[in-house]
């Protein structure tokens, strides 16, 4: 048993590494593809790929009534609207104007965000290391910003694609905190729904587009991964591993994102800065405190009488 179990974490860890890589390669290939490709082109050709593989896969995984999903249509429509393209075209968005590293690091803060919203939100408390967390990951990404010149954070003189980040992860804060919604519906079984209806809306922007094919061989290469690997292969992935581990300890894993982006970036001969790296020690310290769980003081009497 102890061998099965054992077995088991190592795939879940493989499984986690995995969607993370598929996620960093998201922000490296997305950067070259997007010199062919408009934000919203890409969006649509992206989840256009996906929907094909996901609606099989979630019926397969997770055998959905699908009646019960459509019927959550509203929900599934505004999670459409923030997640599947909103978020996507910001992220694409940015990547016309900031390096893949920048982006992805912004990114890390996500899980920071999602805390932070949740309190003002859900009126869910934040205890003091989570709230320690939150100010230093806070700091990090203004390292970033300000390129490691704090003293200009009131300037206004941003770099535009990363404000566009900051402004996707925001979507993306309000797009999970609505997602907790929808507990009755399997999660890929959501995705698909929600990729179809984006695609519907999607339609009509995309045939007074001005698309002009065809494109390159690297950016033909580059949509089938966006399209495949980070929209199918992380989620089915990320999703297996939030079964065998908690969603807390998982979204500690979500710093390999800009670890395995800087990698990419690095083999592709791009640079890094002193700055990014500090910028990142701290959103990836900050993250961490932040994803804690504060423990419960127990009886010490009940606590002997545990085995």
């Amino acid at each position: 048993m102890e061998g099965v179990e054992l077995l088991k974490k190592q795939y879940v860890l493989l499984f986690l590494i995995l969607a993370n890589l598929f996620w960093a390669g998201n922000y490296v290939f997305g950067k070259y593809v997007v010199a062919e490709m408009t934000p919203l082109q890409m969006t649509f050709f992206r989840w256009l790929i996906a929907v094909f593989l996901l609606f099989p896969i979630a019926h397969w995984i997770e055998r959905p009534n699908w009646k019960e999903v459509w019927k959550e249509w509203k929900i599934l429509l505004v999670m459409s609207i923030l997640g599947i393209i909103a978020y996507n075209y910001l992220l694409y968005e940015a990547l016309r104007f900031t390096t893949s590293l920048n982006a992805a690091l912004v990114n890390s803060i996500n899980p920071a965000f999602i805390v932070l919203f949740s309190a003002i939100l859900l009126k869910e408390k934040i205890p003091l290391k989570n709230g320690v967390g939150l100010i230093i990951s806070l700091l990090g990404v203004l390292l970033v910003l300000t390129k490691g010149q704090l003293q200009q954070i009131f300037q206004l003189d941003y770099n535009q694609g990363d404000v566009f980040m900051l402004l996707a992860i925001l979507v993306w804060t309000f797009y999970s905190i609505i997602g907790k919604k929808l507990k009755t519906i399997p999660p890929i079984s959501a995705t698909a729904a929600s990729v179809l209806l984006a695609l519907v809306i999607l339609f009509p922007f995309m045939m007074v587009s001005g698309f002009n094919p065809p494109l390159s061989q690297q950016a033909v290469l580059g949509i089938l991964y966006i399209g495949i690997f980070p929209s199918v292969g992380s989620f089915i992935f990320w999703n297996v591993s939030l079964r065998h581990m908690g969603a807390s300890r998982a979204g500690i894993y979500l710093n390999l994102i800009a670890v395995f982006t800087a990698i990419l970036s690095l083999v592709l001969g791009k640079s890094i800065t002193f700055v990014q790296i500090i910028g990142g020690i701290l959103v990836f310290i900050g993250v961490y405190l932040t994803s804690q769980k504060e423990k419960n003081r127990e009886n010490p009497v009940r606590k002997k009488g545990k085995r």
